[in-house]
């Protein structure tokens, strides 16, 4: 049978549909976002191992991963639609735009949270699953809920949640949480502070148009360039504790120093800038913000990558 002109032609247009609705729920789950909480959960694996880990554990984890993230920030999308409303920087999101509906992004996410659980539970293991429960709660609920419109320490404390990659990698492959993980974990609790404020004074306007009392809203330029500077030091001096926790090598030794020297160094840049009244863009904040994402990345890959060649320091 014949097909009607009229149905041809309008095949690529549901076709063209579909695909938007695809991606508008992916984007729900913020797969910048996503990539970075990967970034810190492979390595640890490699380092529980002390060389490379199986393959389809690493997989297997990685779909868990994006599974529990993707949920995560998809109940966070819900949540913050209202917000994102408001600033420009999150004005185009699903559920802003209406491509997504509040009750099917609540199922979504519950899809998400149920299909990740028993994942972890069934193919990883039990422990893995309640860290990403966990994961899930804390920044849905503990970040997004509680803290992000109370306090201009929201992303200190609702940082936890991206803290937990670390203890998932290392339970994947040992079925405990050890020493260090716990190191790493308070990295990534120090590095998100100083990764984040410089990103929030960059968007300002944006965050005191929607109320969303961010520190670099609530604060000038130079007490949150003093707290930036606070924490790097911190997360530097975390990062090196690993050296004696894990016996890590020269490997991952020079990246930490280097890598966190440049970090600190591009810190008091941002601070002295701030000390010299510039405010705004001039304060080039997203510097900090773009290294920041470097440096974790050159940290965790010399996590994996030290114990694989372990040039030992002695």
């Amino acid at each position: 049978m014949a097909t009607s002109p009229l149905t041809a032609a309008s095949a690529p247009v549901a076709a063209r549909g579909r695909r938007r609705r695809v991606a508008a729920f992916v984007a729900l789950t913020k797969p910048r976002i996503i990539e970075l909480l990967l970034v810190t959960t492979v390595p640890v694996m490699f380092l529980a191992e002390r060389g490379v880990p199986s393959l389809w554990l690493v997989l297997a984890t990685l779909v868990g991963g994006i599974l529990s993230a993707g949920a995560a920030n998809t109940f966070n999308s819900v949540y913050d639609r209202d917000i994102d409303r408001l600033m420009h920087r999150t004005s185009s999101r699903p559920m802003v735009t209406g491509e997504v509906t509040v009750t099917e992004a609540m199922v979504f996410g519950g899809v998400l949270t149920v299909a990740s659980t028993v994942w972890f539970a069934l193919v990883v293991n039990v422990l893995s699953a309640v860290l990403s429960v966990l994961a899930i709660a804390l920044y849905a609920v503990g970040y997004t809920v509680l803290l992000k419109r109370r306090t201009s320490q929201n992303i200190v404390w609702g940082g936890v949640a991206g803290c937990m990659p670390t203890l998932i990698g290392w339970s994947a492959v040992t079925g405990t949480v050890g020493w260090p993980a716990l190191v790493l974990f308070l990295v990534i609790f120090f590095w998100t502070p100083p990764h984040y404020w410089p990103l929030s004074m960059a968007f300002r306007e944006d965050y005191a148009t929607a109320e969303v009392p961010m520190l670099p809203v609530e604060r000038g330029p130079v007490a949150v360039g003093r707290q930036v500077v606070a924490y790097s030091w911190v997360m530097v001096a975390t990062s090196l504790a690993l050296v004696p926790v894990a016996s890590m090598g020269w490997v991952y030794t020079v990246t930490a120093v280097v890598a966190g020297a440049l970090f600190v160094a591009e810190a008091h840049r941002l601070l002295a800038a701030a000390r010299r009244g510039l405010t705004g863009t001039a304060l080039k904040p997203m510097r900090l913000f773009h290294y920041s994402i470097t440096y974790v990345t050159l940290v965790f890959l010399a996590v994996a990558v030290d114990p694989l060649l372990h040039l030992a320091l002695r």
